[in-house]
């Protein structure tokens, strides 16, 4: 049993090796000052978004949106979508939705990363993420990353924060499922689908 427990521990260490070293340039800080566009969804079209993706929006949902309106401001983009996550210490996570900027512009997105931390359970969530700072598309197409401090129950909500220079995504999940704990990763977010979560 011990041999075992030792095997799992150094397999969570080079987990957490891998995605500090492939997470890094994202970590880098961006000293070059960028102008601020004041331009973005409104929180009523926020909210109106959230009714129509998720049929309703909950009083815990609306909660949420509020939260992040009050800490971050007006979103220039919006991503809905699915994912599903599983976790044991290790964790992964793979989604897909649609990318929407305030201008407009849509294009589908993919996202996959690995986790590691006190953290295990599944859950099956939708995805409303708030976007800010988003100036192009391609901008988007890295690995962000982000601590994940969440505890989700059967139509639980959570938010959490994943940042890259200015960038800066808000992820509201709701979803099916039971998971506890916290932890530490990256999201990859691309153009194409891929299965492998680095």
């Amino acid at each position: 049993m011990s041999e075992i427990f030792t095997k799992l521990q150094d397999a969570m260490r080079l987990v957490l090796l891998m995605t500090l070293v492939l997470a890094a340039p994202a970590f880098a800080e961006d000293k070059a000052v960028k102008p601020k566009s004041n331009e973005g969804f409104t929180k009523e079209q926020v909210l109106e978004k959230a009714d129509g993706f998720f049929g309703e929006t909950t009083v815990n949902l609306a909660k949420a949106i509020e939260k992040v309106f009050a800490e971050q401001g007006s979103p220039n983009a919006i991503i809905a979508g699915e994912e599903v996550s599983a976790a044991l210490g290790v964790g992964v996570r793979y989604g897909q939705g649609e990318l929407q900027r305030y201008n407009g512009d849509m294009k589908p997105i993919f996202w996959q990363g690995p986790s590691v931390g006190f953290d295990m359970g599944a859950n099956v969530s939708k995805v409303f993420t708030l976007v800010y700072h988003l100036d192009e598309m391609q901008q988007l197409m890295q690995r962000i990353p982000g601590v994940d401090g969440s505890f989700y129950v059967v139509a639980g909500v959570g938010v959490n924060y994943q940042q890259s220079g200015d960038l800066i995504l808000a992820p509201i999940r709701t979803g099916v499922g039971l998971r506890a704990g916290a932890s530490v990763g990256y999201v990859h977010y691309n153009d194409k689908k891929s299965w492998i979560p680095f």
